[in-house]
């Protein structure tokens, strides 16, 4: 529970509101002034007067809404002016930013004229992209929407109507497939005749709802013919002639109840009546005209959507406005039509069928979600939503003829993933050539429901060919009680596998002289982590993870004592990908050497350099200390020198330097003018560190205070592929470090052939 003082600090605390503004071109020097100001800002002015497209292309209107209200329906709250709605205001920028990129300029219009609010819009259109009606009462807003529409040549966008008339829609959709129900058949019930009434009721009939099906209710009971009321002209379209005047009335035998009105307006009884597998959207904010509890017990067949986060299907507006202006924006739209916002509905109700992430569920505090009753639409934390909505949305506005930029759908997909951030463009490159040469990958930790997660995922998105080493009733019972699909997954018990003897053989000659009689050989091998090694030896799979089940050097120790290092390599080591939304770094060693020689450095360093260009990054090597060519010569920093000399030599097409301080590797301009001798040119991308206390303090501090993700530890110099997790990874992490394992694998088959 949130109380009154918790919020009003949130608002006041530091600085005043939500929001700022922040450049994004340098602003430092003399020069910066004049090319951000005058006389360098002429330039572009000249050019956007010449063609008034450029505008696009010079300026940020091409990400920039205006977030536009009067206050006079703001939240539940009802009119209480221009400058108390502000705070909600602020609120739509923040969501806006943080699930699309999206900018905002929250505008408070202090006035109830609606020809006011038109005239204003009209008046910015040259400053914004897109304009977000926000917490216009009714049925003003209708006039003020349909008037800038037909006048304006940006997308503009009153959220109260179409925002939930969206994402239940995409509801709606879901729920009619989960009951076995022809959309054109059901009886819909509509509770609520305002502006997000109005606009459910003609999206849904957009749909495929039968006009005659519909009846609709407002303050004063059903909207029927002979009632004796002068109804406006957006409601005249849902009166009915009907001998149906209550709400309670109206329920008997609907398939659907649609609520945008108040709390408790709805009863047990009037649910009990409705039909088989009733559909109950109870909306209303924020407390719904039934609560979920009361529903739920009620009808045991029902399915229940609320626009509160605490019960299953919330229908939160979040999942819609961010994504759809995204789209809109993206492809220079003139308007958001129809078209686009049944693409929007189409996009959610599919991705709600999908395999959700585990770090969803983790944001919500559950184990998981699956498409079904209780799981209807996506979450708004769902990082997939950007992709699959404002992609629809932006292809719906080329294919309407709304859009004025055309662009390539792939291409759009990838340019969305580094909005997203966390380097997920970085991890698509490794995704795709996974795709493309599936391997076998064995996981020894079967009973790991993380494990289990990330290989029904491996396996459904065919980035592998997942083998799960464990009791199949123990795996199988475990699967079935997070309702995990294993049937396209192989298990193998490792202690009643046929191939145990042969294993046990291959083992006692890897160390028979190590202490290893056959009668140990035959025990050590029945232990998951052993087998899946000797799979790997043996050639009976292509890769192998392990190790969310023990401590570092527990789970790196098979390897170890089975798997060959690579031809000249002395020791292995490990790499840390720490990724920052579109720029992307590697750390070296972060997990094996505690204090590597010069010899090792070099090794680890060259071996850094092959896995950047499996990222499709071109290695810009930097060996690290607290030394800058020799500035500090110590034993530790003329380790560090002779490092570099000995991939300089090795490796000579390679770009590398140092020694050199961690600054110094990243500031090229610094380095270019205090060190114009260095070989490195631009800024570093591969770090080598000359200890394990070095590497590991760097990229956890680094995780955890510079909010970067880290991918990783990739294992190097192992002659096969095998990569040791952390404990702490969750199945999404498992699936990216899948996703490598298949990559270092088809990398060394092609270095085998």
């Amino acid at each position: 529970m949130i109380t009154k003082q918790q919020a009003l600090e949130y608002h006041s605390l530091g600085k005043p509101g939500k929001i700022e503004i922040n450049p994004t071109k340098p602003c430092m020097t003399q020069r910066d002034l004049a090319m951000a100001y005058t006389p360098g800002v002429a330039q572009p002015c000249l050019e956007i007067k010449n063609n008034p497209a450029d505008v696009y292309k010079y300026t940020a209107k091409g990400n920039l809404v205006a977030v536009v209200s009067n206050g006079t329906a703001v939240l539940g709250l009802g009119n209480i002016g221009a400058a108390a709605g502000k705070p909600v205001m602020e609120g739509k920028g923040v969501l806006f930013k943080r699930f699309a990129d999206v900018d905002v300029f929250d505008i408070e219009l202090d006035t109830q004229d609606p020809d006011d609010v038109i005239k204003c819009c009209q008046l910015l259109e040259p400053t914004f992209g897109g304009i977000n009606l926000e917490d216009i009462k009714g049925p003003e807003c209708f006039y003020i929407e349909e008037t800038l529409k037909k006048t304006m040549n940006i997308p503009v966008f009153h959220d109260d109507q179409h925002g939930t008339a969206i994402i239940s829609a995409a509801a709606l959709l879901n729920a009619l497939e989960l009951v076995q129900k022809d959309i054109d058949k059901v009886k819909v019930v509509y509770s609520g005749a305002g502006a997000a009434g109005i606009a459910c009721a003609k999206l849904y009939l957009s749909l495929g709802v039968k006009p005659e099906n519909v009846l609709m209710v407002d303050s004063k009971g059903v909207m029927y013919e002979g009632r004796g009321d002068t109804y406006n002209k957006y409601k005249q379209e849902f009166v009915r002639k009907t001998d149906r005047h209550t709400l309670e009335q109206a329920m008997e035998g609907a398939d659907v109840f649609v609520g945008v009105s108040v709390a408790d307006t709805v009863t047990k009884k009037m649910v009990q009546s409705m039909a088989k597998d009733p559909i109950l959207f109870a909306m209303a904010n924020p407390d719904p005209e039934i609560t979920y509890p009361d529903a739920v017990a009620a009808r045991k067949d029902i399915i229940m959507a609320t626009g509160r986060s605490d019960y299953p299907n919330q229908v939160n507006n979040v999942l819609g406005f961010p994504f759809i202006f995204r789209g809109a924006l993206d492809v220079h739209a003139t308007a958001i039509n129809e078209e686009m916002k049944i693409a929007a509905v189409k996009a959610l109700a599919n991705l709600a069928k999908e395999d959700v992430p585990e770090e969803v569920a983790r944001a919500y505090g559950v184990d998981h979600f699956r498409f079904g009753r209780e799981y209807i639409i996506p979450k708004p934390f769902d990082p997939r939503v950007l992709v699959w909505e404002s992609t629809a949305v932006a292809q719906a506005a080329m294919d309407s003829g709304v859009a004025q930029r055309p662009r390539d759908m792939e291409e759009y997909k990838t340019e969305l993933g580094k909005r997203i951030g966390k380097g997920r463009v970085f991890m698509n490159v490794i995704h795709d050539k996974a795709k493309k040469a599936r391997k076998r990958v064995v996981y020894p930790d079967g009973n790991s429901i993380r494990v289990l997660r990330a290989a029904h995922i491996v396996e459904h998105e065919g980035l592998a060919t997942p083998v799960v080493l464990g009791d199949r009733t123990e795996v199988e019972a475990l699967a079935h009680k997070y309702e995990l699909d294993m049937s396209g997954i192989e298990i193998i018990n490792p202690a009643t596998s046929d191939k145990l003897e042969s294993y046990a053989e291959l083992y006692y000659k890897k160390r028979a002289r190590h202490g290893i009689d056959m009668e140990k050989a035959r025990w050590t091998v029945q232990q998951p982590s052993y087998f899946g090694m000797l799979m790997l030896e043996a050639g009976d799979c292509d890769a192998l993870l392990s190790g969310v089940r023990s401590d570092y050097p527990t789970a790196i120790r098979p390897a170890m004592e089975i798997i060959d290092l690579n031809e000249g390599i002395h020791r292995a080591s490990a790499l840390i990908a720490m990724i920052k939304k579109d720029k992307l770094y590697m750390f070296a060693d972060t997990a094996v050497n505690v204090d590597p020689t010069a010899d090792e450095m070099a090794e680890i360093a060259i071996g850094a350099s092959h896995v950047a260009k499996a990222f499709n990054i071109e290695p810009r090597i930097a060996m690290l200390s607290f030394s800058n060519f020799g500035s500090a010569p110590t034993k530790q920093s003329r380790k560090v020198r002779k490092a570099t000399e000995i991939v300089k030599e090795i490796a000579p097409d390679l770009m590398v330097d140092g020694e050199m301080q961690a600054d110094t590797a990243v500031h090229a301009e610094f380095r270019e003018h205090y060190f114009p001798f260095s070989t490195l040119k631009g800024a570093a991308n591969v770090f080598i560190f000359p200890s394990l206390n070095a590497g590991h303090i760097s990229y956890k501090l680094l995780k955890e205070l510079g909010e970067m993700t880290a991918v990783g530890p990739i294992l190097m110099g192992f002659s096969k592929p095998v990569h040791i997790l952390l404990r702490t990874q969750q199945a999404n992490e498992i699936v990216d470090m899948t996703a490598i394992a298949v990559v270092d694998a088809q990398l060394n088959e092609g270095r085998r052939g």
